[in-house]
Formats: structure tokens, sequence, C-alpha cells
């Protein structure tokens, strides 16, 4: 329920207030391979997103990881790069199993998205969507919930405005 009312309140466009699409050099959108099905709906929802909000598909770069794990080691090869990213979306899937997994790589994925943003080099927008099953899945990529992918390119964008309103 909370997740349908959140949906409801997140803007399907974004208007930047502090800086112009046009001074954007690049957002970067990495995915996991993992749970493709997901992955590719919610990639395709944060590029058609930042799109819509005015960007040129020369500011969005889009990386293809093989798992969620993975994620957070590209977006840190990424925060470090010689021509930095405003943004970094990362976006996976992790549908709980029988195992512990889940829990291992949920946390680690937190974990290291929570450290990046710390350094404030970009802003990383956590796109991991950690379900109980494939259906859960299916809401948040397009489904009856929205897209979260959509909903990171949303917070890319306010990140990027707070940013500039915060250091000029």
């Amino acid at each position: 329920m909370s997740s349908q009312l959140h949906s409801q309140q997140t803007p399907a466009h974004y208007t930047l207030q502090h800086r112009h699409t046009a001074d954007i050099r690049c957002i970067a959108v990495v995915y996991s391979e993992w749970n493709a099905e997901i992955t590719h709906a919610l990639r395709d929802g944060a590029v058609t997103t930042l799109l819509e909000c005015g960007l040129e598909r020369q500011q969005i770069e889009t990386f293809s990881v093989p798992g969620a794990f993975e994620l957070t080691y590209t977006a840190n090869l990424l925060s470090e790069a010689t021509q930095p990213y405003d943004a970094i979306i990362i976006i996976g899937c992790v549908i709980r199993g029988e195992t512990s997994h889940y829990d291992l790589i949920c946390n680690s994925v937190t974990e290291g998205a929570t450290e990046l943003n710390l350094r404030g080099k970009a802003p990383v927008i956590f796109g991991l969507v950690t379900v109980e099953n494939i259906e859960q899945a299916r809401a948040r990529s397009g489904g009856a919930v929205g897209n979260k992918g959509s909903e990171c390119a949303i917070a890319a964008l306010q990140m990027i405005d707070i940013r500039a309103m915060i250091q000029g």
C-alpha cells in the first residue's frame, strides 16, 4: 500500500530549477542483467523519463553488469572517471529465494551505494528493486505500481538540482 501511495506522489516529469538540461554532461544508468525482464524495463523507464525531461540521448550512457552485486563496483568506477557524471543510477532486481543470498546481496548493494553517496562525487540513485516474487517485480517495472526506473530518473534530476542549489 505505501508503495502505491508513493508512486502516486512521484512526478512523471521534472524541470530543473537551478541548472539547464543542456548543462548536464552525462547521467549514467548502470543496470544488472540478472532478472533481465525486470531490469531492462526499469532501464528503459529511466532513459525514457530522462529524455522526456529534456535530456538528449548523448547525455545518457547505459552500462550493463552481470548481477546486482556488480552495480556498486561499476558506479564507483564511474564516480572516479576523468569526465565526471552528474548522477549515476543503479538498477537491479533481487527476488527472495530459499537461501540467505537475497539478504547478503541487498545489504551489500545498499551499503555500497550509501558509501558512494557519502563520498559526494556524484549522487548515486538507488534503483535496486527488492521483492518477494516475480509478480511484485513486474508491478514495479511498468505494472500496477509504476516504473521504479522512471522514479530513479526523476530522483537523479532532483539531486542534480539540489547539488547546483547548494554548490552553485
